[in-house]
């Protein structure tokens, strides 16, 4: 849990550089399900009975595909019943968890995020460490999901998130550089107004939105990104006398000025699809949107660039790249080999491969498992650039207490409408943490 993210996201750059490079073709067959060598097919039960596995996950952009996913599952192996659920899009999948384990109507393999959740959720956490697929995992995205010498979860992908811009628009308002300085960011803001198009299409309807990502940009751009978390917990620092905090909201305040006129009725899906029909010029997403704006508009030409909170470029040219969350099996589930040999099949079979590149449109976590950045689309293509170069900052946000971000998401929501100023919000976040340590 201490170890310097510095050193993680070095080697998580280091690893895309060799991924982006990458290439082949998925292979193909009639059944769509061939196996490779790592996964063992299972007969029928004898007494024709299926052994019924829950899944419980948050990832809704990808839930029509694992729909399919599961459907060729079970044609494969018929004595298996999948049983997928999905929470997410504004709900809050941690707590929905927790009621669904309170209830005793546990999932045999459900979704956790690393780092602090990992702490959390550990008793109910199945280690993982000797499973087929642990040797192909890239190193660099092990440590959040690692307790005590034991891995305890799958990596569920790599993902990179900062603007996303439409480059059609911006070469319309006269764009011809990405700006990497907030002056510069709202330079090209003014010019797109001037041009008719919104600026920004802002989802702040959704407080992970804002509550995650937005907030990570201003921890992420600590010097020291563990000590200051850590900091914050032992009282040493605050958020509210810190200096780059201070300038993040800078940043937010841009976004509310050249965004649309209803940003906190705006949840995730008519954010991404507003921006994705061309009713802005910029969102703050990332890669996970891919499936759904190629369904708005497949010829959509994308990019990604930083979300610069001063006019630092040195500083500001980045993204952030991290995994997003890891597929874990519940150690008390009665299926629990059938859950892993699920997990090993989608991560090393032809058929799982495919969904993770191809239907998914996923950046592997996995060395095993080829991609392009073409097969991928524009933005994992953006992402890569970035990556390649060295330009990512880590996510740190699961470092902070269980709860921290959903009530981070409620303070920012208060300051968009209005209900708080500056001082006030980052006051907030100062008294979030310390009340959630007492908890």
């Amino acid at each position: 849990m201490t170890k310097k993210l510095a050193l993680i996201m070095m080697s998580l750059t280091l690893t895309f550089s060799v991924l982006t490079a990458c290439g082949g073709n998925v292979k193909n067959n009639d059944q769509g399900a061939q196996n490779d060598a790592n996964t063992t097919e299972k007969p029928p039960a004898a007494n024709g009975e299926k052994k019924v596995v829950k899944i419980f996950q948050f990832k809704v952009e990808i839930a029509d595909a694992l729909s399919r996913m599961e459907k060729e599952y079970e044609e494969a192996f018929p004595n298996i019943d999948l049983k997928i659920e999905t929470v997410g899009g504004g709900a809050d999948y941690g707590a929905a968890l927790k009621a669904k384990f309170a209830s005793g109507d546990e999932p045999d393999i459900f979704n956790n995020g690393g780092w602090n959740d990992a702490v959390v959720w550990q008793e109910k956490m199945e280690d993982l460490s000797n499973e087929p697929w642990a040797a192909n995992l890239i190193d660099a995205t092990k440590q959040q999901i690692t307790l005590d010498g034991k891995l305890l979860g799958m990596p569920m992908n790599t993902e990179g998130y900062g603007y996303l811009y439409n480059k059609a628009l911006f070469e319309k308002a006269g764009i011809t550089e990405v700006p990497n300085t907030l002056s510069g960011l709202r330079d090209a803001a003014q010019k797109l107004k001037g041009a008719g198009i919104t600026p920004f299409e802002n989802g702040y309807g959704e407080w992970w939105i804002l509550g995650i990502h937005n907030f990570n940009v201003a921890l992420a751009n600590q010097p020291d990104p563990t000590a200051f978390v850590k900091g914050i917990k032992d009282g040493s620092q605050t958020f509210a006398s810190n200096p780059i905090f201070q300038e993040w909201v800078n940043l937010l305040d841009t976004t509310i000025e050249f965004g649309q006129k209803n940003p906190l009725t705006t949840d995730y899906n008519t954010q991404v699809t507003e921006f994705a029909a061309g009713g802005a010029a910029m969102m703050q997403q990332g890669n996970w949107t891919q499936v759904q704006i190629d369904g708005v508009n497949p010829d959509l030409d994308l990019g990604i660039l930083p979300m610069p909170i001063n006019d630092d470029a040195a500083m500001n040219d980045k993204i952030f790249v991290g995994v997003p969350s890891n597929w874990v099996v519940n150690n008390k589930s009665g299926v629990k080999q059938e859950a892993k040999d699920f997990l090993n099949w989608m991560v090393t079979s032809d058929a799982g491969k495919r969904y993770i590149v191809d239907e998914f449109k996923f950046i592997p976590a996995f060395n095993n498992i080829p991609f392009t950045s073409e097969k991928l689309g524009d933005i994992a293509a953006s992402i890569s650039e970035y990556s390649n170069a060295g330009k990512t900052l880590p996510w740190i946000w699961a470092m902070l207490p269980d709860g921290s971000t959903q009530e981070f998401g409620a303070s920012m929501q208060a300051y968009v409408s209005g209900k708080m100023n500056k001082e006030q919000l980052l006051e907030s976040f100062d008294k979030t943490v310390q009340n959630l340590l007492k908890k």
